[in-house]
């Protein structure tokens, strides 16, 4: 009998029948109110009929038109539409099916653009499982464990993550960027490094949100130095942090930024964005790919990107995500060390009573939310943070819905 890799972990014992969206009803006949989002790749939530309509029309007319032979009108639409709400000044678009390639993409671009073979990642970053992403990945090994070697050129700093060094977050921040300019000093100098490759929040890592005094020193060094700076908002773009952008929170210029998860609601598509004199720094061939900007994503995406406005999804993400963060903190018994979190983006950082981390605590936890309709996921390097990342679409009463399930939890657990 054919089966799944084993490898293939679940998270929930679901198994489902359909979505409508914020829910997923199981085969078991069961609704689950659904904190997962896909891995917050379903922005619209399950279904969306406007989303639904646009990828069935556009089945209808063209599946697929590789966009290095031909061009097709959603991804002209898509282009268009994008350039309303990206950050000025990046006006050239590229792109690929995961986030993986967008950030190889972004990877590829800086060293050609610049001619430097070094990147600076931020420890708790992920950034993808192929050799050159899972290198620059440092939320967890079994990421980047068992293949090695590993691709060179990548160093890692510390990204201020205040709970965890036990400081404020003013110190954390200050340690982050000495240990950056010693980095420079000791292990890749600054005309030999390409670019800084970072997110707004650190996702797999554990849900840390980073502050305007990080990234305000990352941009005045890129610009010292020459390097570019990569903002990777595959998991805080398209207004899941309450604003369109991640790093927009923080005031900060990026060079490139990163594009999947939430674009398309749940069709495969990504990108990297950039300014037109930048991306042509690129040599000739450096960019392709059978899959990228499939049409019937690219019409998701239009899609998406319509609702999201129609609808006022950002400043929705911004309100429910207070009522979640602030919520969950609300409900946090002993045992939970930090509740934090970035418009709907809340985790929930279970330690013992040492300060270890409580991984068996959080992954219990996890498991009796399921099993009471409510589905949630791990993260962390130790994966004792458990995330809640439910759709932009989320109301209020799902909200407390939600949270009345995760009180019931943390009383049992």
């Amino acid at each position: 009998m054919t089966r799944l890799s084993p490898l293939l972990a679940q998270a929930t014992p679901v198994t489902v029948d359909r979505g409508e969206g914020c829910y997923l009803y199981g085969t078991d006949g069961r609704r689950y109110l659904d904190f997962t989002a896909g891995i917050g790749v379903t922005s619209t939530g399950h279904c969306h009929p406007h989303v639904v309509e646009a990828a069935r029309r556009q089945v209808g007319s063209l599946i697929h038109g590789q966009y290095t032979t031909v061009m097709h009108q959603p991804m002209l639409e898509l282009v268009d539409r994008l350039g309303s709400v990206l950050p000025p000044g990046l006006d050239s678009l590229f792109f690929a099916n995961s986030g993986s390639e967008a950030v190889e993409a972004s990877l590829r671009l800086s060293r050609q653009a610049t001619g430097r073979p070094n990147v600076i990642v931020f420890h708790g970053g992920f950034h993808g499982r192929t050799v050159a992403t899972a290198t620059m990945t440092t939320s967890g090994t079994r990421f980047s464990a068992g293949f090695s070697p590993l691709m060179g050129g990548v160093h890692v700093a510390p990204f201020p993550n205040a709970y965890r060094y036990g400081w404020s977050e003013e110190e954390a921040t200050a340690f982050a960027l000495k240990e950056l300019d010693y980095i420079f000093a000791t292990l890749t100098a600054p005309n030999e490094t390409a670019a800084f490759v970072v997110e707004p929040v650190l996702g797999e890592g554990g849900y840390v949100p980073g502050n305007t005094a990080f990234f305000q020193g990352l941009r005045e060094r890129a610009d010292r130095y020459g390097i570019l700076l990569v903002i990777d908002e595959i998991q805080t773009g398209f207004g899941r942090t309450g604003k369109f952008f991640g790093h927009q929170h923080f005031d900060v210029r990026p060079d490139i930024i990163t594009i999947a998860k939430g674009l398309a609601s749940g069709f495969p598509l990504s990108g990297i964005a950039a300014s037109e004199e930048l991306m042509a720094k690129g040599w000739p061939g450096s960019q392709g790919g059978t899959y990228g900007g499939n049409a019937v994503s690219c019409a998701a995406a239009v899609a998406t990107l319509e609702v999201i406005e129609k609808e006022d999804l950002v400043a929705n993400a911004a309100a429910r995500g207070v009522q979640l963060l602030d919520g969950a903190r609300t409900r946090a018994i002993d045992g939970i060390g930090d509740v934090r979190g970035l418009g709907l983006l809340v985790g929930s950082e279970f330690t013992a009573a040492d300060g270890s981390a409580d991984r068996a605590k959080a992954s219990a936890a996890q498991q009796l939310a399921a099993k009471k309709g409510l589905l949630l996921l791990t993260c962390g390097a130790h994966m004792n943070v458990v995330r809640m990342i439910p759709p932009l679409i989320v109301t209020a009463e799902q909200i407390e819905d939600a949270l009345k399930i995760w009180s019931e939890v943390l009383d049992e657990v």
